[in-house]
C-alpha cells in the first residue's frame, strides 16, 4: 500500500501553479477543451500532478467528445477514491487520487466497454509520464 502524502495547505500552494492548486485542492474545474491533454494520444501513463502516484493508462484514454481527458477505468486498484459530489445542484461522484487526495475530476456511466465509465479528469491534475510502463 503506497503512503499517504500529507501537506499544509501553504505547501501544496508552494508546489502547484496556482491552477492546479485550484483544481487539485480547491475542487475546481478548468474550462473545457483547454487542456493539455485533451486531444493527447501520447503513450504513458498518467500520473497525479501533485503526488506522482500513477493513476491511469493511455490504453484506457478515449475521446469523449467533452472537453476533458476521458478514460475507461483508472490503474490498479485503489489509485483512485470515489466520492458523492452534490456540488453546485448536481449529484456526481467525484474522482479523487488515493495518495494525496487531490481532487482529478468525476466519472460518469456513459463511457464505452469494456467499463461503460468516462472518468472525465482535468489535465492539470495530471502529469503524463510517457517512458514509464503501461
Amino acid at each position: 500500500m503506497t503512503p499517504k502524502v500529507v501537506k499544509s495547505e501553504q505547501e501544496w500552494r508552494e508546489e502547484l501553479t496556482p491552477e492546479q492548486y485550484e483544481v487539485l485542492r480547491r475542487q475546481g474545474t478548468e474550462p473545457p477543451f483547454t487542456g493539455r491533454y485533451v486531444y493527447s494520444k501520447e503513450k504513458g501513463v498518467y500520473r497525479c500532478a501533485a503526488c506522482a502516484a500513477e493513476l491511469f493508462s493511455s490504453d484506457t484514454k478515449f475521446d469523449s467528445g467533452t472537453g476533458w481527458p476521458s478514460f475507461y477505468e483508472p490503474m490498479g486498484e485503489g489509485g483512485v477514491e470515489l466520492r458523492p459530489d452534490r456540488n453546485h445542484g448536481m449529484v456526481r461522484t467525484e474522482v479523487v487520487c488515493a495518495t494525496c487526495g487531490g481532487h482529478l475530476g468525476h466519472v460518469f456511466d456513459d463511457g464505452p466497454d469494456p467499463t461503460g465509465q468516462r472518468y472525465c479528469i482535468n489535465s492539470c491534475s495530471l502529469e503524463l509520464a510517457p517512458d514509464a510502463e503501461i
